[in-house]
């Protein structure tokens, strides 16, 4: 009796110790959103699937033209890409983040222009995920 129970123990250990070790592996955005307000586009949304990370960095890039009143792109010089980053801590797997990028045009473009977003992608190079956001903004 003593000897099945000692067998039963050992494989109970054994079974514990040599079980991997459940991690998530799959990175990926989750209810990644855009808003325009004025110049600026506040990138907002969630990275899932991370391990026991402490942190995630976050890159949100897009093209900004310059749009009259007609609906025209009247000058090539209007158009730019701008670019924010930041650093965003994991809890539990995931990280929230939210940056803005903030178009400034030489000229500026003012009423009746407005500022139109397009080409806005998020990424998270040390992980290789990329979400692009499609239309415009």
């Amino acid at each position: 009796m003593r000897r099945i129970f000692t067998v039963a123990i050992t494989v109970v250990v054994a079974l514990f110790l040599f079980t991997p070790v459940a991690s998530a592996g799959s990175p990926h955005f989750v209810g990644v959103s855009a808003q325009r307000s004025g110049d600026d586009l506040t990138v907002s949304g969630k990275e899932a699937g991370l391990g026991n990370e402490t942190q995630v960095h976050i890159v949100v890039s897009g093209d900004a033209l310059c749009i009259n009143g007609g609906g025209k792109h009247p000058k090539a010089v209007n158009k730019g890409t701008f670019s924010a980053e930041g650093d965003f801590p994991v809890q539990n797997g995931q990280a929230l983040f939210s940056l803005t990028l903030t178009a400034t045009f030489q000229p500026d473009c003012s009423p009746p222009m407005t500022v139109v977003w397009t080409n806005v992608v998020v990424v998270d190079d040390e992980h290789g995920v990329t979400k692009a956001l499609p239309g415009t903004f």
